[in-house]
């Protein structure tokens, strides 16, 4: 089955998931809304460097006799090494280059529902004779975040993660907490290596796309700090 296909069934499943608990939730609250899981695909360029190099393991863990086999019964597929934790199939990871939903999120939302968008950073499609067309790829959720809340004049964008900051050093003796910083002090913190590739650094580069974009705010924090917002935790991006 071709991986657009497969993206497709998974934004559909999870999103299934999602909304019953997020409409459980909503109707506990007496709040007169409903949660919207849409398909939602994601315009990127055909010569998009990334397809000439895949770096997005997807897939099972296989070992090096494991992997060989794999390669018999599928020989246009890429294998590597993941962490050292074994091979996995690798794919492209282009760039976001627009939200082809965004309208109807924007509707959704003018109308008071919950919308549930681009899970998985949506499934990638490349306009082709004027129409669209799935390709083999995964675009980082963090990028598509940034470019959905762009597309769609969102006033903040939130990014969730397993930590109240990012930090500087992180893991180390000296590692900080970043607060409120401007954009062009993180960036020199990203030039620097401060940011693990994969984990931290595509947050910190999508809050920094946003924040130039639109002249908006972002913010980093751990998912229990969600309804703290007001109170000025995590990191906090701005020009």
């Amino acid at each position: 089955m071709q991986l657009d296909t497969i993206s497709a069934m998974t934004q559909g499943s999870i999103g299934y998931w999602m909304q019953k608990a997020l409409d459980d939730q909503l109707h506990v609250d007496n709040f007169p809304s409903q949660a919207v899981a849409l398909i939602t695909q994601t315009i990127v360029a055909a010569d998009d460097p990334a397809f000439a190099n895949p770096t997005k393991p997807i897939g099972p863990f296989y070992t090096f006799n494991e992997m060989q086999k794999q390669q018999i019964y599928h020989p246009d597929y890429i294998y590597k090494q993941d962490a050292g934790r074994g091979y996995r199939q690798v794919v492209p990871s282009p760039k976001p280059i627009e939200i082809v939903n965004a309208p109807i999120i924007k509707n959704l939302l003018k109308n008071n529902f919950v919308p549930i968008a681009c899970g998985g950073g949506g499934i990638p499609v490349i306009v082709k004779d004027g129409h669209l067309e799935g390709v083999t790829g995964v675009i980082d959720k963090d990028y598509s975040a940034a470019k959905m809340a762009e597309d769609i004049n969102a006033d903040e964008l939130v990014i969730l993660t397993t930590v109240d900051h990012a930090f500087l050093n992180y893991g180390k003796e000296n590692q900080q907490a970043i607060g409120q910083v401007k954009v062009e002090q993180l960036k020199k913190y990203l030039a620097a290596g401060h940011f693990a590739v994969g984990s931290m650094k595509p947050k910190v580069e999508a809050a920094i796309e946003f924040v130039e974009k639109t002249d908006k705010t972002a913010i980093i924090t751990s998912l229990k700090n969600a309804n703290k917002l007001a109170d000025k935790v995590g990191t906090i991006v701005y020009n």
